[in-house]
Formats: C-alpha cells, structure tokens, sequence
C-alpha cells in the first residue's frame, strides 16, 4: 500500500512542477536559426524561474550550447557549460533568476545564432495580459489556467484511485 501512496505523490509532484513555467518557442516562427534578430526577440519576452525555452533548429547544422557571459560575448563554442543539443527540437528549463547565454558552435554564432536573456522570480501577481510591455502587443506569456485545471483533475482522479485502493 504505501507504494501506492509513493508513486502517487511522485507523479502528483511531477505534475506541479511541470504546470509551474511556460514554453517559449526561441526565436517565435523563426526558430533558432541564422540571421534573426535574438536580442531584438529577448527584449519583447519575459522569462521567469521554471519556463522552458524551446529550440526548433537542424540539428545537422546547428547546436545549442549554455555558455559563460564571455564565451557569448567571443563566439566562443570551446568551453560551454552544457551541450543541449539532441534533436532539433530540445527544451532547456530555467531553474535560476540570473542571466543565461546560449550560442550555435560551427561560427553559426557571428551569424547572429546567441542568445542572452535574463531570467526573473515568477511575481507574485502575475501582470495583466492587457498591460503587456512588449512592442508588438504579443502575449509571451502561456495560459497556465488550462494546465492548472488540468493538473488539478488528474491529481483528483489519481487520489480518487488510491482511496479506493484502501
């Protein structure tokens, strides 16, 4: 019995902690590509603790590396920090408020393939969407209503089971 009651607080834990941040496609309907603008783009999005960044790229070609402030500022794909680099279509989660800097190796990265962003504590009350500071009046941010509905079901449901397991 309690290794029912195990696996039912582990998957109700890794529920939450997926329902915490938003993905955000990098780079929007570009993708992480050559020649697009990443500052441009960072400066229109907001990032806080427990979102995700989504890179859509050729994996033939191109890589996403974390790299240090210095090697982003030199292009340099020697010392990177972490290889996130698996698919073409690879997430990488922001579990730190701090700045984080990504880059394509293979000189991809003097083809303007970098990416600096500064990552944020989530606010205690989210802004209103309709006070959006972005430029373009985009919403960056996702509905996390809809996961959180969801989230609570399935943990409702799991704990329905385990209680008539009793």
């Amino acid at each position: 019995m309690m290794g029912y009651l195990t696996i039912v607080l582990a998957a109700a834990a890794a529920m939450l902690t997926c329902a915490v941040g938003d993905r955000i496609r990098v780079g929007d309907k570009d993708g992480w590509a050559q020649n697009v603008n990443y500052t441009e783009w960072a400066a229109n999005h907001r990032f806080y603790v427990g979102d995700w960044l989504y890179f859509i790229f050729d994996k033939r070609y191109y890589t996403v590396l974390e790299v240090n402030k210095s090697s982003y500022i030199n292009c340099n794909d020697k010392d990177f920090i972490y290889n996130i680099t698996r698919g073409g279509r690879d997430v990488y989660n922001l579990t730190e408020a701090r700045p984080y800097y990504f880059l394509s190796s293979g000189g991809y990265c003097w083809h303007g393939m970098k990416l600096a962003i500064n990552v944020e504590q989530q606010p205690i009350h989210p802004p209103n969407p309709s006070q959006s500071p972005h430029k373009n009046g985009a919403f960056t941010r996702g509905n996390n209503g809809n996961m959180f509905i969801t989230v609570l079901f399935l943990t409702s449901t799991i704990w329905a089971f385990f209680l008539r397991m009793l």
